[in-house]
């Protein structure tokens, strides 16, 4: 039996193929995922654990103070920790976000990975971290040095005046030197800007403090010796030390979390392909079967049992698994190995390093592509098994019984309901964590129950276009008919598009829902002509909204002032101008109302009002940093905003509590409408900052929406591998019914019926299989899609139904683009196919 099985796979490598390609294509994801995953993880760990090679303790801050930041350490702790017994030597580090711009004006790089120093000299006058390539070191508050590359890129040389910004105002500074430093301390693709450490302490931090105090230990002393003397001098809650192997493991197991977490994501996404590519697999295996009906009755009529014939089968599915996974494995590798040559010219700042595949990769690979294969051959395999000998003689396999059908529609109407019933149940659950996961589990029973009885339901809907196939002719009539002949086949086919459509059709309708509610709702709730931010989401400078408020063109401006509170039950507050805040927004309260915002008034959004039970009247004790503790008397309720959640405060009730205060955006008011004139007033009272993004509502709302259309093309481009592997089935089954129909064929041909029209009649039945999927697909997504607004929509007030209709046009004609393209090769097959020789075919 070994051997015959092999000799089938051999005599139908052709019709194999397609099943080979799904199989590969689905463990080649899985692989790929596995071996960029482990390339980019074991990198990012290489490179941040570089990152205290030379570091033997570190001193860090410990809680955060008023403004959310956490407390810098000063100059008094840097002296204690350079005097503890076995310290070498002790160096203060103070970094934060530094803007360069370009000759042109234009920011450099990546504002997230854009970072600014202290050169911190030592012994001989020079910080052995940076190394100078050319000139002197930073002094002063006006010199700077720069990274060589940084440097290179912008055509800067030693002597040159450059624009800088750290949180706001624009700085002009002489470039005295040009350094070269290790990739741990300046990725590639990264800006770092260095000032001596007074300038950086004033832009970066506070005078006298610093972020971080690292510790090099003297010869013969452990790093575990040097933490312990080190805590003996340290201020209680406000730092604690760790050493270098310590800080690098705490590093790389982070590292390691994320990675982990994108993988199971990626994962997810593979592990669609591969459903997807069960039914092509088994409606690969049951044509076969069906065509060698005689040969396997033989089998049986010579002694051949049904365990025997069972695993026949599952041998040639054994065999194309194994196939499969190996060239998917090392398909998958390429894939790993693109990706992370992808993700490197997309970030400049991904970590180098070499290609890792590792053996998690090779197992899941040889473990999944077998094990999908031999699952899904397995009910073919099991009805091969259940053909009578007697139907060697008369060439007549079993056909589906009217009982079948009957217990196969009874039970695919009985899950669907179920499945139907948890989704609407779902959107009833107070829950949000409970109700997502009913909700997940009852749509994949009712997406299981709508396959079940994807048969019954081809029937009436292939029926609804007879009316326009029948236009097409002796071809559209026939089309129509061969959809409908086999319907487990036909339901199969479309079942493998369906599944990927609903998918992309659900997303779709939740990411367009959202993002229409939050565009209304972020602009509806702003009357403030422009919202002014700095480049990735990095604080402002109080300095911005003063030189705003100066200029005759506004009228009112506010800054929101992001702080948090002390205490058992930290509160995060947003401190406003509470004079000037009517004038910048318009908020919907469901309770109370604005009133003065003054004192200890305050106004709460929904989300902290359920969470705390509040309502107009009720006090909040807070404990704010400094060690002050206050109350604070709920006003008003309003319904949250992208732009603005939480609990709002005036600037005055806080501002005695904050030893630095930064802004997370500036709302500016001017006079008369928002105009190209007035825009560039603001920019240029600015200084013509590269860093600072002054932008209208329109391109508040389009932002928004530029967020939720990137990720909504980024799960597109992982459901593709879904959509792709569902094409080939729709191949596969198309190919193998025009070797099945030979015969007819060669009749139909021999009776008049010419190429072209062959050639139509195929093409067709691809259209109507593909889109009897595809409107199933979208019908379903627009359901799930609903259902889980219906979740979203119990903690996102501004959520609102909306249903893309120009995308889910361009789903449904996507769906029939495949049937076209995917029925190419198969019809030109059958146009082909000489008369004759058809005729004599069995």
């Amino acid at each position: 039996m070994f051997r015959t099985a092999l000799r089938n796979v051999l005599a139908h490598k052709a019709r194999l193929l397609m099943t080979v390609l799904a199989v590969m294509l689905g463990v080649a994801f899985v692989a790929g995922t596995l071996v960029f995953t482990s390339t980019i993880s074991q990198a990012s760990q290489g490179a941040m654990q570089q990152s205290f090679r030379d570091v033997d303790v570190a001193i860090q801050p410990q809680s955060g103070d008023a403004t959310g930041a956490p407390p810098l350490l000063d100059q008094k702790l840097l002296d204690k920790a350079a005097r503890v017994p076995g310290a070498a030597s002790a160096t203060g580090v103070v970094h934060g976000f530094t803007a360069i711009a370009d000759k042109k004006g234009e920011l450099i790089g990546d504002a997230s990975h854009s970072e600014g120093g202290n050169y911190a000299p030592g012994t001989g006058g020079k910080d052995p971290r940076y190394p100078l390539r050319n000139g002197a070191p930073p002094h002063g508050p006006h010199e700077f040095a720069l990274d060589a590359p940084t440097a290179d890129k912008a055509g800067y040389k030693v002597g040159d005046t450059v624009r800088i910004s750290t949180n706001g105002p624009v700085h002009e500074q002489r470039l005295t030197g040009i350094f070269t430093a290790d990739a741990n301390r300046v990725p590639p693709g990264s800006s770092l800007a260095l000032f001596d450490t007074p300038t950086a302490q004033k832009l970066l931090g506070a005078p006298g403090s610093f972020h971080e105090i690292q510790l090099k230990a003297d010869p013969g002393t452990s790093q575990t010796a040097l933490k312990s003397a080190v805590e003996s001098v340290l201020p209680k809650g406000k730092a604690e030390a760790g050493t270098g192997k310590q800080l690098s493991a705490d590093l790389a197991e982070m590292i390691k979390s994320r990675s982990e977490d994108m993988q199971r994501y990626l994962l997810v996404f593979a592990g669609v392909a591969l459903f997807v590519g069960i039914f092509l697999i088994a409606n690969t295996f049951t044509m076969l079967v069906a065509q060698r009906t005689q040969e396997l009755a033989l089998l049986r009529a010579v002694g051949a049992s049904r365990r025997q014939v069972t695993r026949s089968v599952l041998l040639e599915a054994f065999v194309v698994g194994v196939i499969a996974s190996v060239v998917g494995l090392v398909t998958g590798i390429g894939i790993g190995a693109g990706l992370r040559s992808l993700a490197s010219s997309m970030s400049a700042t991904t970590p180098d390093g070499p290609l890792v595949v590792p053996f998690s990769a090779v197992v899941a690979s040889l473990l999944v592509g077998v094990l999908i294969t031999v699952l899904a051959a397995w009910l073919p395999g099991r009805r091969a098994a259940k053909i009578p000998p007697v139907a060697a003689m008369n060439s007549v396999h079993a056909t589906p019984t009217t009982k079948s059908l009957v217990v196969r529609n009874t039970l695919g109407a009985l899950v669907a309901g179920a499945g139907t019933a948890g989704v609407l149940a779902a959107t009833h659950i107070s829950d949000d964590d409970a109700g997502a996961k009913v909700m997940s589990l009852s749509a994949a029973v009712a997406m299981t129950g709508v396959f079940i009885l994807t048969p019954l339901l081809s029937r009436p809907l292939i029926a609804l276009a007879a009316p326009v196939l029948r236009s097409f002719g002796v071809a559209g009539t026939l089309a129509r008919l061969n959809a409908v002949r086999n319907p487990r086949r036909t339901a199969a086919t479309a079942s493998a598009l369906m599944i990927g459509l609903t998918l992309i059709t659900g997303l779709t309708v939740i990411a367009t829902s959202v993002q229409t509610g939050v565009e209304k709702k972020a602009v509806a709730s702003l009357k403030a002509d422009y919202v002014v931010s700095m480049a990735g989401n990095q604080p402002l400078s109080p300095e911005v909204a003063k030189k705003l408020g100066a200029l005759d063109e506004v009228t009112a401006v506010s800054p929101l002032r992001q702080s948090v509170t002390g205490g058992a039950d930290p509160t995060m507050l947003t401190a406003v101008d509470g004079s000037k805040f009517d004038q910048l927004t318009r908020l919907d309260f469901t309770q109370g109302s604005l009133g003065r915002l003054r004192g200890d008034r305050v106004v709460v959004d929904e989300r902290t009002a359920e969470r705390g039970k509040l309502h107009p009247g009720s006090r909040i004790p807070v404990t704010f940093n400094d060690g002050t503790k206050s109350t604070l008397t709920v006003s008003g309720v309003y319904e949250p905003s992208d732009l603005l959640h939480g609990v709002v405060v005036d600037q005055a009730t806080v501002a005695a509590h904050q030893k630095q205060a930064t802004d997370s955006q500036v709302l500016v008011k001017t006079r008369g409408d928002a105009s190209a004139a007035t825009k560039e007033a603001l920019v240029t009272a600015l200084g013509k900052n590269p860093a600072i993004s002054v932008a209208d509502k329109q391109q508040v709302s389009e932002e928004i929406a530029g967020q939720i259309t990137m990720m909504l093309n980024v799960l597109y481009g992982l459901l593709a591998m879904a959509v792709v592997v569902a094409v080939l089935g729709v191949i596969n089954t198309l190919a193998m019914s025009v070797f099945e129909r030979a015969q007819e064929i060669g009749m139909l041909r021999a009776i008049g019926l010419d190429r072209l029209g062959i050639k139509r009649m195929v093409r067709l039945e691809s259209l109507v299989i593909s889109l009897f999927g595809g409107v199933l697909g979208v019908g379903l997504g627009v359901f799930f899609g609903w259902a889980g607004g219906q979740l979203i929509s119990k903690t996102m007030r501004e959520y609102e139904m909306a249903l893309p209709w120009g995308r889910l046009g361009l789903f449904l004609a996507v769906a029939a683009l495949i049937g076209v393209l995917a029925a190419l090769w198969p019809a030109r097959r059958a146009a082909r196919l000489n008369i004759l020789a058809a005729i004599k075919a069995e």
